[in-house]
């Protein structure tokens, strides 16, 4: 507060006083320069208020002898108008000019020549050269000399530095190519680190495009913001430009705090901060508001204000409150939720970018490192992009990590939605299936009561017609008879199959030798069937149980009219496979001539073949037909 105030009271006469008192200037011979000198040893220095004109004060002016004792200009001072003052001299026998450097990030240069104590404008000639605004060019004749005074007006940074050289006007090109080439280490770092962040904007747009997630728009505007701020420093470092300097003064803090605000908003829907971490949301929301109030106090006092110190020290308490509250909280946060692994990779990513944050902020606080380190390690902004290459590198572990475990969700979801449809398709199969059973129960019901009783009737009477006969019976009354009985039978045994209180085992079974044994009752062949003393209860479909039943029916019709034997002897067998083996004592079959069969034994194999069973017919001793169906 009690240098804002000092500063505020400058008035036009006032000078700064720093070190010694004037001293006795050396000339310096600018016929001897071959490449570029420095004027640090041999000049002298004052700060003026801004406003002060160059007539009034100079005259009122303490100048300090040389600029060695700062590495940058003070904060206090960076509105005020630097003056240096040095003295030329020409021993050679031509003219000879110059270019007068003061160093980087000064708005406005003034050369004067002192005449009597008066300041005479020297033209303002700049080279022709990318790199301009920097210099300006004097000459001297032959045997002259002069007391020449610099009028600097800084730009709003930080970085100002009065370093002031003279060019060899011939050289000035090969003297910018050498200060471009000193900064050629850390500027091919950040190329590199430039291609990485390009690398991950465009696979980041390309998964938001893909897949619609906000997150990944958000880090790619991050990583434009932050890549595109890294690109123009390295691109413009060390370039006596206005866009350079503008980058310096405003562009650089505003790219870079926009890039820290996506980068919390990727944060928060990276890992759902708002349904997962309620206390880190509200955290990260109060580091947004808080980078988008400095942007906008910022630019206002860029702007609109002279006042150097409060703009600085927004810049500075905003990323030192960046680096010093939010990430820490964000790393021990990240801590007590261990459990969430890919919050990890996201706490170890802002550790490194803390570490190294705070390293880098120090050297630009502080100062740089001895001049015996490289000048890559000393280098301020290497520091910060090692952190945001470890960032960059978690970020991409965390990423392999969310996509792992979204295609799991994704899998498992896919599996849910088929395992529903499929359900869906067995709950309608069921419905189907559920409603033929009770259709085929519903019909076997009515031809029980209606067509059973009908034809019982029938049966009935042609047996009461035969008894009033007596012995005069017609051949037409009993093959009525027969042929009601036979009816009777059929339709018994078409009702029995369509019964879905039957489709098991044990009663297809017990069907089977009741059947066999009627069959053959009243018949000269004696039939013995042989079955399990106990079947579990297995499901058979209907379908399934009335081929079977058809395939028996028609082999014991062959074996009743063709085999002449006198025994049948039935086994049933019931593990994995219902087995059936039907043997006869008769003459055996030629399996050759199966005419005399008709389409029988064709529609025995049809029949099994349908139902996924097997018929075998062989000779021994008789006929042995063999039924197999598998059980599920």
């Amino acid at each position: 507060m009690l240098t804002l105030l000092l500063t505020g009271m400058l008035i036009v006469v006032t000078s700064r006083s720093y070190g010694q008192r004037s001293f006795e200037l050396s000339c310096y011979d600018i016929s001897k320069t071959r490449l570029a000198d420095t004027l640090s040893a041999n000049m002298e220095l004052a700060f003026v208020s801004a406003d002060s004109l160059p007539g009034e004060y100079y005259t009122k002016l303490k100048f300090n002898p040389g600029t060695n004792k700062w590495k940058k200009v003070p904060d206090e001072l960076v509105p005020e108008t630097a003056v240096i003052r040095f003295k030329v001299c020409n021993s050679g026998d031509t003219v000879k000019g110059v270019y007068f450097f003061p160093g980087y990030y000064f708005s406005t240069i003034n050369l004067y020549r002192v005449e009597v104590n008066k300041l005479i404008p020297l033209p303002r000639i700049l080279p022709d050269n990318p790199d301009s605004i920097g210099y300006r060019y004097f000459t001297l004749r032959p045997g002259d000399s002069a007391t020449i005074v610099a009028e600097l007006k800084m730009e709003k940074t930080y970085n100002n530095v009065i370093r002031p050289r003279l060019v060899y006007d011939l050289y000035l090109p090969a003297y910018v190519t050498l200060v471009h080439n000193v900064t050629e280490d850390i500027n091919m770092l950040t190329y590199v680190i430039c291609g990485l962040f390009l690398m991950m904007i465009l696979f980041s747009l390309a998964n938001y495009f893909s897949g619609g997630n906000d997150e990944f728009l958000f880090y790619s505007l991050y990583g434009f913001m932050l890549g595109g701020m890294l690109f123009i420093k390295s691109f413009y470092y060390d370039h006596a430009i206005a866009f350079n300097y503008f980058v310096e003064a405003y562009l650089d803090f505003m790219m870079q705090s926009t890039g820290y605000v996506f980068y919390l908003f990727f944060m928060q829907y990276f890992i759902d901060t708002q349904k997962n971490h309620p206390f880190l949301h509200r955290i990260l929301r109060g580091g947004i508001s808080l980078l988008i109030g400095a942007m906008l106090l910022f630019t206002w006092f860029h702007f609109f204000s002279d006042n150097f110190l409060v703009k600085n020290a927004i810049e500075t308490y905003t990323k030192v409150s960046l680096i010093v509250l939010l990430i820490p909280t964000v790393i021990v946060y990240g801590i007590k939720n261990r459990k969430d692994k890919m919050l990890r990779y996201i706490v170890w990513g802002n550790i490194a970018m803390f570490f190294f944050s705070i390293f880098s902020q120090a050297l630009i606080i502080f100062g740089k490192f001895p001049k015996s380190i490289p000048s890559l390690l000393s280098n301020s902004l290497f520091y910060y992009e090692i952190g945001l290459l470890l960032e960059f590198i978690f970020f991409l572990m965390a990423l392999s990590y969310k996509n792992r475990v979204r295609l799991i969700e994704q899998t498992r979801e896919r599996e849910r939605l088929k395992s529903e449809n499929q359900m869906k398709e067995y709950e309608k199969e069921i419905a189907v299936f559920k409603a033929q059973q009770e259709e085929r129960d519903r019909i076997s019901a009515d031809m029980h009561d209606e067509l059973g009783s009908g034809m019982t009737a029938i049966r009935l009477m042609s047996e009461i017609a035969k008894n009033k006969m007596k012995g005069q019976v017609p051949k037409e009354i009993e093959k009525i008879s027969e042929s009601a009985n036979d009816v009777l039978n059929k339709m018994n045994a078409i009702i029995w199959t369509m019964n879905s209180g039957n489709d098991t085992v044990d009663n297809l079974v017990s069907y089977i030798r009741a059947y066999s044994l009627e069959y053959f009752d009243n018949t000269s062949i004696h039939c013995k069937v042989n079955t399990p003393e106990q079947i579990e209860r297995i499901e058979i479909t209907g379908d399934k149980r009335r081929n079977i039943f058809l395939c028996i029916k028609e082999t014991l019709t062959n074996i009743l009219k063709h085999s002449k034997a006198s025994e049948v002897i039935i086994n049933i067998e019931v593990s994995s496979h219902l087995k059936i083996n039907i043997a006869d004592n008769g003459i055996g079959i030629d399996l050759n001539k199966l005419r005399q069969f008709g389409n029988g034994i064709q529609n025995i194999k049809r029949r099994m073949s349908t139902i996924g069973g097997d018929i075998q017919i062989t000779n021994e001793n008789g006929t042995l037909t063999i039924l197999s169906l598998p059980l599920n």
